[in-house]
């Protein structure tokens, strides 16, 4: 494992442990050269998950888009990175537990919006005025109201 801090290849595993509820090995590591320290993650490589997107394009599945989405709802919020990763994850851990080589992207659209739900009304509404692409005040309106009926 490369060093990020000095780039040198040479690195040690000094403490590995699982992470993740036993879905990767989380090990730190300290650089023989700068002796610097640092952590990575280990996940079992899957089948590459398709997603379908709205105009029926074919992408291969990335977290990153997810963790974006959810950070830009969640901005300026009282909603803790912690709280915002184990969101991503649950999501995830849904997502590849439907064992399918291609899902909608609504599908994890939806997902992240009953997560949001629970988590933050305002990190909701955002979340959903951008996914469901509302198109005047009357829409955004009608998904307030659902909000506070429940």
């Amino acid at each position: 494992m490369k060093c990020p801090f000095c780039g040198h290849e040479n690195t040690r595993v000094i403490d590995s442990r699982p992470a993740e509820d036993n879905n990767s090995i989380r090990r730190r590591r300290v650089c023989d050269e700068c002796d610097k320290r640092f952590t990575t993650y280990e996940k079992i490589e899957t089948i590459p998950l398709i997603i379908i997107k709205k105009d029926n394009n074919r992408e291969t599945y990335d977290r990153s888009k997810i963790e974006a989405g959810v950070l830009r709802a969640c901005h300026k919020r009282p909603v803790s990175a912690n709280e915002i990763t184990g969101l991503v994850e649950e999501v995830e851990t849904e997502v590849f537990n439907m064992e399918e080589k291609e899902i909608p992207s609504q599908v994890i659209g939806e997902l992240v919006m009953n997560k949001l739900k629970d988590l933050d009304a305002v990190a909701y509404v955002r979340f959903a005025s951008v996914y469901r692409e509302f198109k005047d005040i009357n829409t955004f309106m009608d998904e307030l109201k659902k909000v506070l009926d429940k």
